[in-house]
């Protein structure tokens, strides 16, 4: 018996794949203006997905699929990260262009990909800064001046990120005599407290002293409140009177962790302090190199 009905034809090829990529990239940034993703993230998400599409529509003819089915994308995405690895590309840039795609493709075609991630090698000793390198930061920090020294002092003894320092305001500090803290604005408008020692106390009322109690930008130079590059710029003139060119804010931050673990500090609390959004990312900071091991060896069994 014939059936009245007919069943619905899917095609097989859409009609055309370079309308389906641009539908897919639209929808991507409407997601992107309104999501919670941090600034840099979202740019540069928009930049992967952009390269993707060109990469895409370069090699057209061997994936018209990519936007049909999961079988399809996926085998899109694979080539593309195969690309990605020849050029030469690090692991952790791959792997977030991969998060982007994933994210192009689940907001724009509603397929969710499995592609596999680069391996990324596994991170070993902070690059922090020795006792003695950390007190000739600290005196050439001292020699340029109280602005200087406090944001020193902030990056060294609270852990902030650059960006963090640079958007501190007046009223983020709560510091006497005695007790001190500080309210950092991280990553994904998250804030944290976090205490101020005694080192940084001192710097810090010395500077507030110095440039008085009206509220507004903690930091300011001759163009008004210094920008992240302009915290950057003083860490690398710091480091240049110090005798260690090249320095930069990550290390002061670096050797804030590596000083809180050598204290006994145990994983959460680093991750607290630090405001890691994970405690894999923490846990660097508890691997200890080559020169800490041989110390403890030689303490142990001297």
């Amino acid at each position: 018996m014939a059936r009245s009905a007919t069943a619905k034809v899917i095609p097989l090829r859409p009609d055309d794949p370079t309308a389906a990529v641009e539908r897919a990239l639209a929808a991507l940034h409407r997601h992107l203006d309104r999501c919670a993703l941090a600034a840099n993230t979202t740019k540069a998400y928009r930049a992967r997905v952009s390269a993707y599409a060109t990469w895409l529509a370069q090699h057209a003819g061997e994936h018209p699929d990519a936007f049909v089915d999961q079988v399809g994308a996926e085998a899109a995405v694979t080539a593309w990260r195969r690309h990605l690895i020849t050029t030469k590309a690090s692991p952790s840039t791959v792997n977030q262009a991969l998060a982007a795609t994933d994210l192009l493709y689940e907001v724009g075609a509603g397929i969710r990909l499995k592609v596999k991630r680069a391996r990324v090698p596994r991170p070993g000793e902070p690059e922090a800064l020795t006792a003695k390198q950390q007190g000739a930061v600290e005196r050439a920090a001292d020699r340029r001046g109280v602005r200087d020294a406090g944001i020193i002092a902030t990056l060294l003894y609270t852990g902030a990120r650059a960006e963090e320092c640079a958007r501190l305001d007046v009223d983020d500090l709560a510091i006497t005599a005695r007790t001190g803290t500080i309210r950092l604005h991280g990553k994904g408008d998250e804030v944290r407290q976090v205490p101020v020692p005694a080192p940084a106390r001192d710097r810090l009322t010395a500077w507030t002293r110095h440039r008085g109690a009206e509220p507004g930008p903690l930091w300011s130079g001759q163009r008004g409140r210094l920008t992240t590059s302009g915290i950057t710029q003083v860490v690398l003139a710091v480091g240049v009177d110090a005798g260690l060119p090249g320095l930069r804010p990550h290390r002061l931050r670096h050797t804030y962790a590596t000083r809180l673990r050598q204290g006994g500090a145990d994983p959460a609390q680093v991750q607290a302090l630090l405001g890691h959004a994970s405690l894999d990312t923490t846990a660097r900071y508890f691997r200890a190199g080559a020169a800490e091991q041989a110390a403890v060896i030689e303490r142990i069994f001297d």
